[in-house]
């Protein structure tokens, strides 16, 4: 039987420049290393990222995990995380941190997964046969990803090549082209990268809306590969007082439906992210019967990766697609479970990396090894691509 030996924290930097953890679980020879990201625009109902205290009260708290991880064996991935609840005590990690049990969780699984000689989605899916998710490439950015940037967050590219080589490399000519119609646009503007390296410009969303629109027409007829438009509107951060205010307009819940069933019409966006309050059950649900044939109504903020969040979500009609953080839940089983339950109720499930990141690629293997069918990870920038170059090794070795 394979034990635990040692379980160690540390603080690194991400790729704002902020300090995140990364936790090692050793067993002897064996060792599995995970980071934890952090975001910017993040959920009010995801579990703490950090105790009170912040990141040092969570690295000192660390202790009672590692006592407790010691001597317990591995490949026992539900028996290791709910060690991290009893741990912690609380049901939204705010003694131990969400982030610091995220990352013990998933190096946890991939000490097990080492253990076994298998690669971490292997281990997931125990399947010979697996599939590849489709990514979706942020290009243009706004909201809490930038200054001066446009009110709905993200401007992606949602690719679908033959391989996913060919559709990660399609996001890129994407995000090269919106760069190259930029610069015609601004030429006097030295123009800039957001937090998941994004173009930031002085733009409307509806301009933004039209670049993203030709620059992916015109890759399309390069490259052949299909290529959609996707949205990611963080509503919350723009909605007070029962209002969403834009650059241009104020609008009022039913009028935000209607605002975003037309871009539908207009631009064929295939997916739409948190377009409405996070709260808003009822709305999300109007919004759903009504274009949800059309695109994909993604519930991040709405759900945060919560399978009790998700379950009120498909009580009500509401969105048909859930955003899967996996630090929002704070473990790797707690994932799983919400990743099945959207699965049974035919809920599309999009992977999804944070503002800050780092260079572990644990969520590439977490796409294929379950399942899930679309990956969120900017599109380029190194702890980026990490998780694209990942994905592309594992296409090629599965």
């Amino acid at each position: 039987m394979v034990e635990i030996t040692k379980a160690t924290i540390r603080k690194i930097i991400d790729s704002r420049g902020n300090p995140t953890v990364e936790v090692d679980i050793v067993s002897n020879k064996i060792s599995g290393r995970a980071a934890a990201p952090s975001g910017a625009s993040k959920g009010t109902f995801e579990v703490k990222d950090y105790p009170e205290g912040g990141i040092s009260s969570g690295i000192k708290g660390f202790d009672r995990v590692a006592r407790m991880a010691t001597g317990m064996r591995l490949s026992d991935q539900r028996n290791f995380d709910s060690m991290l609840h009893e741990a912690d005590g609380t049901d939204n990690f705010a003694v131990v941190g969400g982030n610091v049990a995220v990352a013990a969780s998933l190096a946890y699984a991939k000490a097990s997964a080492i253990s076994e000689n298998l690669e971490l989605y292997q281990s997931l899916s125990r399947s010979s046969t697996v599939s590849m998710p489709q990514p979706m490439g942020n290009i243009i950015g706004g909201g809490k990803h930038a200054i001066n940037g446009t009110t709905m967050q993200e401007f992606l590219s949602l690719s679908n090549g033959k391989t996913y080589s060919d559709s990660a490399f399609a996001n890129v000519s994407v995000h090269k082209k919106v760069g190259e119609m930029l610069r015609a646009k601004f030429p006097q503007l030295s123009l800039g990268l957001g937090d998941e390296k994004a173009w930031v410009a002085p733009l409307t969303d509806s301009e933004a809306l039209e670049i993203m629109s030709n620059a992916i027409n015109s890759v399309h007829e390069k490259t052949g590969v299909e290529l959609s438009l996707a949205v990611d509107l963080a509503a919350s951060e723009f909605y007070d007082n029962n209002t969403y205010s834009y650059q241009d307009r104020m609008l009022s819940t039913d009028e935000q439906i209607e605002f975003i069933a037309d871009l539908v019409e207009r631009f064929g966006i295939k997916s739409i992210e948190d377009p409405l309050n996070e709260s808003d059950f009822e709305g999300f649900a109007k919004l759903t019967k009504k274009i949800g044939s059309k695109a994909m109504i993604i519930g991040d903020d709405l759900f945060v990766t919560n399978k009790e969040r998700l379950q009120k979500g498909i009580n009500a009609g509401a969105a048909n697609a859930i955003l899967i953080k996996p630090n929002q839940i704070g473990t790797l089983s707690d994932m799983i479970d919400t990743v099945k339950l959207a699965k049974k109720n035919n809920y599309e499930t999009v992977i999804s990396h944070r503002s800050g990141e780092t260079e572990d690629s644990s969520i590439a293997h977490l796409a294929v090894g379950l399942g899930i069918g679309y990956i969120k990870t900017g599109t380029i920038g190194g702890e980026r691509t990490a998780k694209h170059n990942e994905l592309i090794r594992i296409e090629e070795n599965k």
